[in-house]
């Protein structure tokens, strides 16, 4: 698909369509919408800031490319003003006292945010179910789960009710749902998008990223919100990436794949026919395809757990009703702050601060948690040696497609499973981008 902000871009210059108009039709979109993608609309400040850009062009003022672009803003994100609830009982009347800087940036590109959209409670879930707002649906059937947790922003974009959308993902959480609706969805190299005002999940490897309709699109999104941040210490300086570098591909002689993903029983079928298909399309153009060894599903997934877990755990460790959220009032501080959090924190939030705090606990952290760091850095080496032999590295998404919804509430441990294929990139730091299934040629 051609670039959405480049043709809407277009018909607001050439005045084929005010910026208000376009703006109120996708406020109606999102509106009517019975895919729970949605937690607040943002109908006066966006229409507010529309007719803003429609003077401007009324005036034969030129605008930027992205200035009155509507996107959306996955609900762990701090925008001035607006409900941030991380889709979580503790924050659902909470109010952004400032904006996070990779969506500042995309305000003064003049981009217009219309939609904080639904998520798994803190980034906690890779089905978008674990909400207070109710379990977002995917995009193509209403019976599967959207992916997540950034899933409301996945299924928007899939659904043209917002020309992208700003996801957050940790272990998969934009990419994942981006292929289960398949859309485009870019986790970046950790720290070349600021996480200053992301709501913190797993520090480590947390990213701000991109999801739309096309990588051109992707492209452009990422340029405007990269660059070094006072306000966060991880964050990096980048080069822009212009459009000659994803559209030339003749710098890519080599292409690998795990080949214990795909020799695997818990593989579906089609999936894995899907994904060798592609291997051969790529073959037959001439490009080198490379079988490469990589770590056993069971030590990825258990190693990005342990960590994630023993993240969560501190990060939510502030949330306990004093400076932040709902407070429930008990006979003594210590019951306040216990009832607090057992009320209003969801299941599977609960269950990883546990978990996080039983790795993180003396007598358990020299064995399973400094071990894991320990196996961190053997998967980042096993990525610097790969990438001696190849130019990029295929994956399908996940082993299976979507569930049902229900399915992955009555099986944690299966919905850990699903991000089998994406958590050893973010272990790795690495960039990592989604297509759509059926696209690589």
């Amino acid at each position: 698909m051609d670039s959405q902000i480049k043709h809407l871009h277009q018909q607001l210059v050439n005045k084929q369509i005010t910026c208000t108009k376009l703006i109120q039709e996708k406020l109606d979109l999102l509106q009517k919408n019975t895919h729970n993608t949605v937690n607040s609309l943002l109908n006066k400040s966006a229409l507010a800031s529309a007719a803003k850009v429609d003077a401007k062009l009324k005036n034969g003022e030129k605008i930027g490319l992205l200035e009155g672009i509507p996107f959306g803003v996955k609900d762990v994100y701090m925008l001035q003003g607006t409900f941030t609830t991380a889709s979580s009982e503790l924050l659902k009347n909470y109010k952004s006292p400032y904006t996070a800087t990779a969506i500042q940036k995309l305000l003064d590109a003049g981009a217009i945010p219309i939609v904080k959209e639904n998520c798994d409670s803190f980034g906690h879930g890779s089905s978008s179910e674990n909400t207070i707002f109710g379990a977002v649906k995917n995009a193509l059937n209403i019976e599967l789960v959207a992916g997540g947790s950034s899933g409301g922003s996945a299924v928007n974009v899939a659904k043209d009710f917002t020309v992208f959308s700003i996801g957050g993902d940790t272990g998969g959480s934009i990419r994942q749902p981006a292929g289960y609706n398949k859309i485009y969805g870019l986790k970046p190299t950790y720290g070349r998008i600021s996480r200053y005002g992301l709501m913190a999940y797993a520090s480590s490897t947390d990213c701000v990223g991109p999801l739309a309709k096309s990588v051109e699109d992707i492209r452009i999104i990422l340029n405007a919100m990269s660059g070094k941040d006072a306000k966060d210490q991880t964050s990096i300086n980048s080069k822009e990436i212009d459009k000659k570098a994803i559209s030339d591909g003749k710098s890519v002689k080599t292409i690998g794949y795990f080949k214990n993903f795909i020799e695997n029983d818990a593989i579906d079928a089609e999936v894995k026919a899907d994904f060798l298909a592609s291997i051969e399309k790529i073959k037959t153009s001439g490009i080198e395809v490379k079988a490469l060894d990589f770590f056993k599903s069971d030590i990825l997934v258990s190693t990005y757990y342990t960590l994630a877990m023993a993240e969560t755990a501190s990060n939510l460790s502030r949330l306990d009703g004093t400076n932040y959220g709902n407070r429930i009032e008990a006979d003594n501080l210590i019951e306040t702050y216990a009832l607090t959090r057992s009320e209003n924190f969801s299941e599977e939030t609960k269950r990883r601060i546990v978990g996080g705090n039983q790795v993180l606990s003396q007598g358990f952290s020299d064995e399973i948690y400094l071990k894991s760091l320990a196996l961190r850095d053997q998967i980042s080496a096993n990525f610097d040696q790969d990438f001696k032999e190849v130019d990029l590295i295929l994956s399908p998404v996940t082993p299976s497609e979507p569930p049902k919804i229900g399915e992955s509430l009555k099986d944690p441990h299966a919905m850990y499973l699903s991000d089998v294929y994406t958590v050893g990139f973010s272990l790795g730091q690495l960039p990592t981008l989604t297509v759509p299934q059926g696209t690589v040629t």
